[in-house]
């Protein structure tokens, strides 16, 4: 049974929120000028999407914006995470500027706050578009610059109403799964490719803080990292080895330049890969935030795996412990872990979990409710790590499930819902999971005076 939710530890300017991203949930990819992107050139490589499925219609948000706005509404939830398509606002990566595609977001952001909802933009979800990819992507350095471009131009068009920005989501995801492992676009396994490319990513995100606050003077600029903590299989010295390498791979290289640390010097040795400095950077990269996002799903335990890819850890299957539909370990502690973390190592002083969800196969019911109670609990059980977290002095100021809605979830296809409201894609239909009526519940609790 979970514990009970700590609704008193969470003050009374708690952002309660949902999150979601261009490329999962908007379809509509060829249309109003809209080009392509590296997700949607990686999505036709054979095998490369479970069941051979794409981004094409999705959940078509593009025209349904004002129904999901209306479900957001009904949860309660009082801020919303967005993405930003680059290739729908400048389809080229770089040059002309996509009036029709400013417009969508014009249009989106003024229903959200018509709705009484706060938009959170984030400028990079992984859909680089392709004509930068082809230009060599993120493993050169134009491609930061023209980031910087990119996101001086939407903070020009909604800085007038959106405060809230983050730069990138998850460079670990692009650097390492799309450019070391392979399994996201733009699907290469290139060591040196992959280090070139987490350098980019990050100078990307400091040029581009500098640029949405040049263009938008109250912006309040922020960058979201996911991260897992990490224990050793054993107590052997190999293991404790391993685990020390994944923790650099997974949480320092990404946490240590941006708060002013410079990249590992333990992982550059073990890379071996050059880093592509120039003088400025390290302070680009370092600019002061406003604001950090954790996005947290797992923990990982590792043996030491000397023949194996870098960084020569092999991730260990634990028995008899609690999976998500994914197959990953489901432990809550792991969240408050990290949000200490940051807290104490790192000095951040205003927090976001701005990713936390499950997958988990929904039944619908007899009734035409989708229930599903796992999906409740996980939630229950990580909102409760951030009470305690809270209690610890950790300043956290919102929480923004994954997802709003059931989407097109990458190499997995559709299969993998993490949606509080399951989406029909046949027919587009949406319904509200039990557990988004639950986290209506709490959002509802929250905001009644005893809760205070």
């Amino acid at each position: 049974m979970s514990e009970p939710l700590d609704l008193a530890a969470f003050p009374p300017s708690f952002a309660w929120g949902t999150a979601t991203s261009a490329y999962q949930i908007e379809g509509a990819v060829a249309e109003d000028g809209r080009a392509p992107s590296i997700w949607d050139t990686f999505s036709r490589v054979p095998g490369a999407i479970d069941n051979g499925d794409h981004g094409d219609t999705a959940c078509d948000h593009y025209h349904r914006w004002p129904e999901d706005i209306a479900l957001m509404k009904g949860l309660g939830t009082d801020a919303y995470r967005l993405s930003v398509a680059w290739p729908r606002v400048v389809p080229g990566g770089d040059g002309p500027v996509n009036k029709a595609g400013l417009d969508f977001y014009d249009r989106l952001v003024d229903g959200l706050l018509d709705a009484g909802i706060t938009p959170s933009v984030t400028l990079y979800h992984w859909d680089l578009p392709q004509a930068l990819q082809d230009r060599g992507g993120w493993t050169v350095r134009d491609t930061a610059e023209h980031l910087a471009a990119y996101a001086g131009v939407v903070a020009e068009r909604l800085g007038d109403r959106v405060t809230r920005w983050a730069t990138l989501n998850e460079p670990l995801c692009s650097a390492w799964i799309g450019h070391l492992e392979g399994r996201m676009a733009p699907g290469l396994t290139d060591l040196t490719a992959a280090v070139r490319a987490s350098y980019h990513l990050l100078l990307g995100h400091g040029l581009a803080t500098a640029a949405v606050r040049a263009a938008a003077p109250g912006a309040r600029v922020g960058l979201v990292t996911n991260h897992s903590t990490v224990a050793p299989a054993s107590t052997r010295p190999e293991d404790v080895a391993a685990a020390a390498r994944m923790d650099g791979h997974t949480n320092r290289w990404w946490l240590d330049p941006v708060f002013g640390r410079g990249f590992p010097t333990d992982m550059r040795e073990l890379y071996g890969v050059e880093l592509p400095e120039r003088q400025g950077d390290m302070e680009a990269i370092a600019a002061p935030l406003d604001w950090h996002g954790l996005n947290y799903y797992f923990p990982v335990t590792v043996a030491d795996d000397p023949t194996g890819p870098v960084p020569h850890a092999r991730e260990v299957r634990l028995p008899d412990v609690p999976r998500t539909g994914m197959d990953w370990q489901i432990d809550a502690g792991g969240l408050e872990a990290l949000l200490l973390r940051l807290t104490e190592d790192y000095g951040v002083r205003e927090l976001y979990v701005t990713e936390n969800g499950s997958a988990f196969p929904d039944t619908t019911g007899p009734d035409g409710e989708v229930h599903d109670p796992e999906r409740t609990r996980y939630l229950e059980e990580h909102l409760a790590a951030c009470a305690r977290a809270l209690r610890k002095g950790v300043p956290l100021a919102g929480y923004y499930a994954w997802s709003l809605l059931d989407n097109f979830e990458w190499a997995y296809g559709y299969d993998k819902r993490f949606g509080l409201v399951h989406v029909d894609y046949a027919t587009q239909r949406r319904t509200v999971k039990t557990s988004g009526r639950r986290y209506a519940e709490i959002v509802a609790a929250h905001r009644a005076p005893h809760a205070r």
